[in-house]
């Protein structure tokens, strides 16, 4: 299988200049080995935080029940 970069990169809202900007697999296994959610699971104005805890992402979800995500 391969990784269809272009497409991802229309969903990517990660700012953060990495190696693993549009290649999904490989920021999910990024994150999850840190215990955290990639940048797709955050609204742009939390992304910029570079806070990708579970934590943050739950709070942000009480709020308004993740009315940001498509």
């Amino acid at each position: 299988m391969e990784c269809n970069k272009d497409r991802n990169n229309q969903y990517c809202n990660c700012s953060y200049p990495c190696s693993k900007h549009s290649v999904c697999c490989d920021c999910l296994h990024y994150h999850r080995r840190s215990g955290e959610l990639p940048a797709c699971y955050f609204p742009d104005h939390a992304e910029r935080t570079y806070d990708r805890s579970i934590d943050y992402f739950i709070s942000l979800w009480e709020k308004d029940r993740g009315s940001w995500m498509n």
